[in-house]
């Protein structure tokens, strides 16, 4: 192995990645596996969780064990922890990618039930998994989490308050977790911009709406893969409590 392979080494890693079925939960579960680890395909969907996972398995030779979980539902967190840890005996590294932000008309129009769910999933869920996981990966020794936060905890607007409110939310919980899980684990903010995954086909597109960025574009998914293993491997040792940036250069 070169030096940047051995950097990015992932080998008989094993990573659970929530949102993993699809859009950037899959190229980062796929981009694991492509290094060396087995993965953890979590979603609320089961028949993607499956499809995915056998995608991944038949690309990479990995292990990918699909596993059907509401995470913003708290009382299915244990269940999906423990089958995890039934399965391969370990958690090495916890990506915190499931999220939504549905559209609103107005404010005004926002439910109480609509707001929390998108608390409860974006926010709440993270929390008791990195609670659950992180203190197993304490007592194992060390670990990695990843918490996949947006552009939006910086640059909110009004289409997207409740879900920017919530990663916000999330980039704290980094720093305080950091803290909590440390010397060990490492715990780390990827703050991903615009992305053309299939939540980008709701996005109005009128006009010129990434002129605003440096590179004036949105992302392809595949391009969160390597921010994403800097974070998860032992290439990002000495980083912790962090936010890395991959948004296209947001003023």
């Amino acid at each position: 192995m070169g030096y940047a392979d051995t950097l990015f080494d992932l080998t008989d890693r094993v990573v659970l990645v929530t949102g993993g079925s699809r859009g950037l939960g899959r190229e980062i579960a796929m981009g694991a596996a492509q290094c060396g680890a087995d993965v953890i395909i979590a979603s609320r969907n089961l028949e993607s969780c499956v499809v995915t996972a056998e995608e991944i398995a038949a690309t990479t030779g990995r292990h990918a064990f699909p596993y059907q979980v509401h995470v913003g539902r708290w009382d299915q967190l244990d269940g999906l922890v423990d089958a995890a840890y039934q399965e391969f005996g370990r958690v090495d590294v916890l990506v915190n990618n499931a999220g939504m932000s549905p559209l609103y008309e107005s404010l005004s129009t926002v439910t109480e039930k609509l707001f929390d769910a998108v608390v409860n999933l974006n926010l709440k869920g993270p929390f008791r998994l990195s609670a659950l996981v992180g203190e197993r990966m304490v007592a194992a020794g060390g670990g990695a989490i990843v918490n996949v936060s947006s552009s939006g905890s910086l640059r909110p607007d009004q289409h997207m308050l409740p879900y920017a409110a919530a990663k916000a939310g999330l980039n704290t919980l980094t720093e305080g977790l950091a803290k909590a899980f440390g010397p060990t684990v490492r715990v780390n903010t990827l703050m991903a911009g615009p992305f053309l995954t299939d939540v980008s086909k709701a996005w109005d597109m009128a006009g010129d709406p990434f002129g605003h960025l440096a590179l004036q574009r949105a992302g392809n998914p595949a391009e969160i893969v390597g921010a994403a293993l800097f974070l998860m491997s032992d290439a990002a040792s000495f980083t912790t409590g962090s936010t890395l940036r991959a948004d296209g250069g947001l003023p």
